[in-house]
């Protein structure tokens, strides 16, 4: 499965389903429906962390880990592998054109993205919850675009604003929010490249996608790893590759530091999935009924799906040539058309392989 889930986590989670519910008989529907909805909750990549609790009602801890590496390695490995090409001192014609059609065709999918989980977060609310819910959408958008270092700290707070509201008058909150606000604040002292894959791994609410946003202020603008062209192949390059979105770190980690720094952004962005799973997979239930945890996810989660949303601006910001702007209309149009993301990529890819044999 880590080598033939193209899609993005939709298809990852479809695949797992079809595996442990249908075919392996390991879950019951209702105990999968429970734990997707679980890891929905929780920071982090939500396909991954699906991936190691079924691997990990299989075989226990041994099997957690063992699924979880089988289920990341294979496009971890091919990412690297692109990463030591597309990354050299002289990198081949080739590569830089898939990754530029690539890049273009990214935009469109990154705000489809944004605007399905958009309006996912907006569905079934009225008066006051609407309304704070398009704040925080509005939050999000406005940190990636004006203040991308500060994306963490947006959502968190939007996150624990909407839980203090639903337990007003008291406003009390539960320990586990301002456990993470502390860790924004006391593992920012961490070296700069664990400091952004940790963010990438366990503070990430909203998707794979809202990643984009928290490593691009750190590659592009603040240490000044990648460029933007480079910085929005390197997300075509993790979307083309199979397994989870999260692999898209180790380009950066490479750009950063070599091998050395995409394996050490691979681990720390990795690591808290199968920590958080070995800690909760036994309270899923409590964890989904929890009002608490709700609560803060509905704050968390609009201001994530803005973010999203918010990161087109600079991918698109960062297109250079004019045969990408016509990739990206023609990606926009097969999304439209109801076509899998994976279709416009691809497309994408294709076309700037074309450009450079011109």
């Amino acid at each position: 499965m880590g080598a033939l889930s193209f899609g993005g986590p939709p298809a990852q989670i479809a695949l797992l389903r079809d595996l442990a519910v249908e075919r392996r008989r390991w879950l019951s529907a209702q105990e999968f429906e429970d734990a997707n909805a679980a890891t929905q909750l929780l920071p982090g990549p939500g396909s991954t962390q699906l991936a190691i609790f079924c691997a990990m009602r299989v075989g226990g801890t041994a099997g957690a880990i063992a699924g979880g590496l089988a289920f990341i390695l294979p496009g971890l490995l091919l990412v690297l592998a692109i990463s030591a090409v597309a990354l050299a001192d002289s990198p081949p014609e080739w590569i830089i054109g898939i990754g530029a059609g690539a890049a273009a065709a990214v935009v469109a999918v990154v705000v489809q993205a944004g605007v399905l989980l958009i309006r996912a977060s907006l569905e079934q609310r009225r008066d006051g919850p609407l309304a704070r819910a398009l704040l925080y959408v509005a939050i999000g958008a406005a940190a990636t675009v004006l203040a991308g270092a500060g994306l963490v700290l947006a959502l968190l707070a939007c996150g624990l604003v909407e839980l203090a509201w639903r337990r007003r008058p008291g406003a009390a909150v539960h320990a586990w929010p301002l456990a993470l606000l502390l860790a924004v604040t006391g593992t920012a002292a961490l070296p700069a490249l664990a400091w952004t894959a940790f963010k990438v791994g366990a503070l990430s609410y909203g998707g794979g996608f809202v990643i984009i946003p928290l490593m691009q202020q750190d590659a592009v603008d603040v240490h000044g790893w990648m460029t933007r062209a480079e910085f929005a192949n390197a997300v075509a390059y993790g979307q083309l590759t199979p397994g989870p979105v999260v692999q898209t770190v180790a380009i950066v980690g490479w750009a950063a530091a070599g091998l050395g720094g995409a394996l050490l952004a691979s681990l720390v962005a990795f690591a808290p999935s199968f920590l958080v799973i070995g800690l909760t997979a036994d309270r899923f239930d409590r964890l989904r009924r929890s009002g608490a945890a709700r609560a803060f996810l509905d704050g968390a989660g609009p201001a994530a799906a803005g973010a999203i949303l918010g990161a087109a601006v600079p991918l698109l910001d960062a297109l250079e040539e004019t045969w990408q702007y016509a990739v990206l209309a023609a990606a926009a149009v097969l999304l439209v058309l109801g076509r899998p993301p994976i279709w416009a990529l691809a497309g994408g890819a294709a076309a700037g392989l074309v450009s450079t044999l011109s």
